[in-house]
C-alpha cells in the first residue's frame, strides 16, 4: 500500500467516504452540497521528503491546541514572508534579506502554533532543546562558544471561549514536539498546530480544520520541494482545480455552506470579524541551495497559494505568514523562481490535505462530517 492510500482504508468513515488513490481523493458518489466533484491531492509525501527537514507534533490532550516544529538538523537558510495584516510571529524580520544580506543567519527550527501569542513560548522550549543539543554536542570543549539558535515562529487563535483558552502550547510543548521530531510520515489533520484550527470564521459557524502537508520531486533531478501549513483561515477553502467550495462559513442551520464572497456581494456581513481570530501559516522548504535574498523571495511566491485556495485571504486581520528553508543538500543548479512556483503549487496541496484529513468536533463538523450529512 502506498503511503497516501492507507487514508482511503480509514475505519469509521461512512459509505462515501473518501477514497485514496494515486490521483486524489474521489467524492464522486457523495451527497450534492457543492463537495461532488472529486478533490485531488495527488501528492504522496510530506515535507520530511526534504533532506534535513525533520517534524514533531504536539497536541494538547485537554483541549484542541498543540504545536509543530519542523527541525532542521543541520541548520537552513531561510525566508518568510508575512502577507496578513495581524501577524502573531518571532524573528521574521531577521529573515528579511535587507537585514541580512548574505548567508550568516542560520535557522535551526520553524514553530507553527496554537494558542494566539501565548504560543509563542513554545519556541522558547525549542531553543531549550537546542541548546542542550550543542552543549551535548560540544562536551569535550571544556568552555564551548555560546549559542544561540534561530528559530521563527508563527502562531494561529484558538482560543474559544466553550472551551478552557487559558490552556496554550508552552516551553514544555515546544520541547515534547523536538522529542517528537522524526523523519518519515507525517501526522497531518487536528494534531500540533493544527488542533484547534477552523475554516470560515467571516461567519457565525465554521468548518473544522486542521495541519496539512506534502511534497513533490522534481523529474529526475534530485530536487524535492515540502511544503507543511496550519489552516485556520478567515475565509472558504476551494479545490482550485473545479472551484468547488470544499469547507468553511455554514448557513445558521448547518447544512450548507454559505459563502463569504456570496454574502459580502450581497452586502451582508461586510463588517470584519475580530482581528487576530483567524489566520494560515505555513512552511516551505527545499534541499536546493539558495542565499537569503532568494529564500525570501521563494517565500513571497509560495504565499501565492493562499490566495488560490482561500477566499478572502490575506485580510486586515488574517496573521498569515509563509517561511521558507533551503537545506541546501543538493548542488544542481536551478532557479529560485521555479522553486517558488512549484512551492506554491506543493503548498496548495497541503492547504487541501489540512480540510481534508480534519475531524470535527462537537459544534463544529469537518469536512467529511458536512460530506457525510454528519451535521453539528
Amino acid at each position: 500500500m502506498k503511503r497516501r492510500e492507507m487514508l482511503g482504508a480509514m475505519a469509521g468513515l461512512a459509505s462515501v467516504a473518501p477514497v485514496f488513490s494515486r490521483s486524489g481523493f474521489d467524492f464522486s458518489d457523495a451527497p450534492s452540497r457543492g463537495m461532488d466533484e472529486p478533490i485531488s491531492v495527488p501528492s504522496e509525501g510530506w515535507i520530511t521528503d526534504v533532506d534535513g527537514i525533520e517534524v514533531g507534533h504536539f497536541t494538547d490532550t485537554r483541549r484542541p491546541t498543540g504545536c509543530t516544529v519542523i527541525l532542521c538538523r543541520g541548520g537552513a537558510i531561510g525566508g518568510a514572508d508575512v502577507p496578513g495584516g495581524n501577524p502573531g510571529s518571532r524573528l521574521t524580520d531577521m529573515l528579511q534579506p535587507i537585514r541580512n544580506a548574505d548567508e550568516s543567519v542560520i535557522v535551526e527550527a520553524v514553530v507553527l502554533t496554537g494558542g494566539s501569542d501565548f504560543g509563542l513560548a513554545s519556541a522558547g522550549g525549542v531553543e531549550r532543546y537546542l541548546r542542550e543539543s550543542y552543549i551535548e554536542k560540544h562536551k569535550s570543549e571544556a568552555h564551548p562558544d555560546p549559542h544561540v539558535p534561530i528559530v521563527p515562529a508563527a502562531v494561529i487563535f484558538d482560543l474559544y471561549k466553550d472551551q478552557d483558552w487559558t490552556i496554550v502550547p508552552t516551553a514544555e510543548s515546544g520541547y515534547a514536539a523536538c522529542q517528537a521530531a522524526a523523519k518519515g510520515k507525517v501526522a497531518e489533520g487536528c494534531v500540533g498546530a493544527g488542533a484547534g484550527a477552523a475554516v470560515g470564521h467571516w461567519g457565525r459557524h465554521q468548518t473544522k480544520s486542521g495541519l496539512g502537508t506534502a511534497s513533490f520531486k522534481i523529474g529526475e533531478t534530485g530536487i524535492v520541494v515540502g511544503a507543511i501549513c496550519a489552516v485556520n483561515a478567515v475565509g472558504d477553502v476551494y479545490d482550485p482545480r473545479t472551484g468547488k467550495l470544499v469547507a468553511g462559513s455554514r448557513t445558521a442551520d448547518g447544512k450548507k455552506f454559505a459563502p463569504i464572497i456570496d454574502r459580502l456581494r450581497a452586502g451582508e456581513d461586510v463588517v470584519l470579524p475580530p482581528a487576530g481570530t483567524h489566520t494560515t501559516i505555513s512552511c516551505v522548504a527545499t534541499n536546493a541551495s539558495f542565499g537569503p535574498a532568494a529564500m525570501a523571495k521563494i517565500a513571497q511566491m509560495a504565499s501565492a497559494a493562499h490566495a488560490r485556495v482561500i477566499n478572502p485571504s490575506w485580510a486586515p486581520g488574517d496573521g498569515d505568514t509563509v517561511f521558507a528553508l533551503s537545506t541546501g543538500t543538493l548542488k544542481t543548479p536551478v532557479e529560485h523562481g521555479a522553486i517558488g512556483a512549484i512551492a506554491a503549487e506543493v503548498l496548495k496541496e497541503a492547504i487541501l490535505r489540512a480540510v481534508v484529513n480534519a475531524t470535527g468536533r462537537p459544534g463544529m463538523p469537518s469536512y467529511r462530517d458536512v460530506l457525510n450529512g454528519r451535521l453539528a
